[in-house]
């Protein structure tokens, strides 16, 4: 994503950053935040943790994570201007996007994902899963 997005100045993707909002603090798995909303700090360094909620937030669910927890993560940022979320469940090999106005869509198999409007890719379910595999 930041091969793509970052060079052109469009977004980029952060792991494990924490992002304070609507009264919660989360750390997603992955943050993406377009280009005008990354947070500087005054020296003009990019910010070690947020004061807004992520443009898109990416959880993979972990075997011992519950999912209401993590969905519950991605439907904080809907309600707070989030404008995607993907919960991406590898035991299924699935993905939940998460939109404003709190709507869910499962995505499987073939299905092409959502994306960030503006980045210039796309992506499959089988594609992200078959990152996973030596073959």
């Amino acid at each position: 994503m930041n091969g793509i997005a970052k060079r052109q100045k469009i977004s980029i993707a952060f792991s494990e950053l924490r992002c304070t909002f609507g009264g919660a603090s989360i750390v997603p798995d992955v943050s993406v935040f377009r280009w005008d909303r990354i947070s500087k700090t005054p020296s003009g360094r990019i910010a070690n943790r947020f004061e807004i909620h992520p443009d898109w937030a990416i959880e993979i669910l972990s075997p011992d994570q519950k999912l209401k927890k993590v969905l519950s993560k991605l439907l904080l940022c809907s309600r707070n201007g989030n404008e995607l979320g993907w919960l991406i469940n590898p035991e299924d090999e699935s993905v939940l996007g998460v939109f404003p106005g709190q709507r869910v869509e499962l995505y499987e198999g073939a299905d092409k994902l959502p994306i960030l409007e503006g980045i210039e890719l796309e992506l499959t379910v089988e594609q992200i899963f078959g990152w996973l595999s030596l073959t």
